[in-house]
């Protein structure tokens, strides 16, 4: 057994793990824009990127790297360094080659605009303000923002019977162009347990699925997003079933800090998708609604519009039958396998239900056992005001 406690630090909640975060003049009016995570100890790395066609230039250098270990990941917001071409790549090489002789193996990621180059010379001197004795989670994950309103951390301590622990905490930027293909975001996962990288890799292209591969802001999927797991073993301990829970808990927790962050987002929505002909379908369903424009707006006008939701789960493409569908608003069931329970005095009620900030979408399909859970948020003017104008 493990018991599994709220801990401080996010980031570097771990041993031997040091993060800050610093201006280097790629905002505006001196704000934080970039941040380092260093490990005083090789780390063994798992990693998920996007599955976006267009992959930005730090994904290409990482996976041009092969099998590796690393003690530093640099990271920058306010430039993408998508479509950059062969040129990205090269100047992240160029940027990389700076760091000092204690560094072993750096990494990079970035967010922001897509299609501009690197600003190499203010990276470069961006760096040169890093100090690797810091341990600054809160300064290293406001750096990373772009359109989030708040910074996301959180970290676990992981007490196993044999009276041994390990720890793990992360840092996570999220808020805007979110898709359950992966979102445009950023998350940099640190851990003291001696895990090794096959059993991180399994694990994390396990829990991703039911985490951030469930979120949708605005279903666009972006060109940078990343998940890394770094592990550098100092606690010597570590438990496979111990460190999936945890692991789970950290993402799943920023995952749903992403959509409750999400540009202009008013609404946290769970969709409850049961009783369908597999699981594989009931995530299509969950995640059909995730994305629905329609089912979004209605979310921001507090409409409870049933109609939409049933009619997204026809299109979906999904077995479904409107003699066997149920669909609920949290505990209130507006139409129940062909008999409409919309009357009057229900949509009062769920009208209220959608004045929560956070509440539950269910639909019950009525033809097998599978089921699955998607996260997302309503779609409302402010999203449009802050896309419209991002680059400037």
């Amino acid at each position: 057994m493990y018991n599994i406690v709220y801990s401080q630090a996010g980031v570097c909640a771990s041993d031997g793990f040091f993060a800050d975060g610093v201006s280097a003049g790629l905002k505006k009016e001196g704000a934080k824009d970039m941040a380092f995570i260093y490990s005083e100890d090789a780390c063994e790395v798992a990693s998920v990127f996007t599955s976006n066609k267009m992959c930005a230039a730090p994904i290409r250098h990482f996976r041009q790297m092969g099998n590796f270990k690393t003690n530093f990941i640099l990271i920058n917001s306010k430039n993408a360094n998508a479509m950059t071409g062969k040129a990205g790549v090269e100047d992240i090489k160029e940027v990389l080659l700076t760091c000092g002789s204690n560094i072993k193996n750096p990494i990079m990621s970035s967010t922001g605009v897509i299609g501009v180059r690197l600003p190499k010379a203010k990276i470069i001197e961006g760096m040169k303000l890093f100090n690797l004795s810091k341990r600054d989670s809160a300064s290293a994950s406001k750096a990373i923002m772009t359109t989030d309103t708040f910074a996301k951390e959180i970290a676990f301590k992981v007490e196993l019977d044999n009276g041994k622990s390990f720890n793990i905490g992360a840092i996570a930027k999220g808020a805007g162009m979110i898709n359950p293909a992966m979102a445009t975001m950023l998350c940099f996962i640190t851990t003291d347990a001696k895990a090794t990288k096959g059993e991180m890799q399994e694990l994390l292209d396990e829990v991703v699925k039911t985490t951030f591969n469930a979120i949708s802001v605005d279903g666009d999927t972006s060109t940078n997003d990343t998940v890394l797991v770094l592990a550098n073993g100092r606690s010597g301990a570590y438990d496979k079933e111990a460190f999936k829970e945890a692991l789970f808990k950290v993402m799943h927790f920023l995952a749903l800090e992403m959509v409750r962050d999400g540009e202009g987002a008013t609404k946290l929505v769970t969709y409850k998708v049961t009783g369908a002909k597999d699981e594989k379908e009931a995530e299509i369903v969950a995640k059909a609604l995730s994305d629905s424009l329609l089912v979004k707006t209605a979310l921001f006008g507090e409409d409870p519009n049933w109609g939409r939701i049933a009619s997204t789960v026809g299109a979906s493409g999904v077995e479904a039958y409107e003699e066997r569908l149920k669909i609920s608003f949290d505990n209130l069931c507006v139409y129940d396998r062909g008999e409409i329970l919309f009357d009057a005095e229900m949509e009062k009620k769920c009208a209220i239900v959608m004045q929560h900030k956070k509440f539950t979408i269910a639909c019950d399909l009525g033809v097998g056992d599978g089921s699955f859970k998607a996260y997302g948020c309503d779609l409302g003017h402010e999203y449009v005001k802050i896309n419209a104008d991002y680059r400037t």
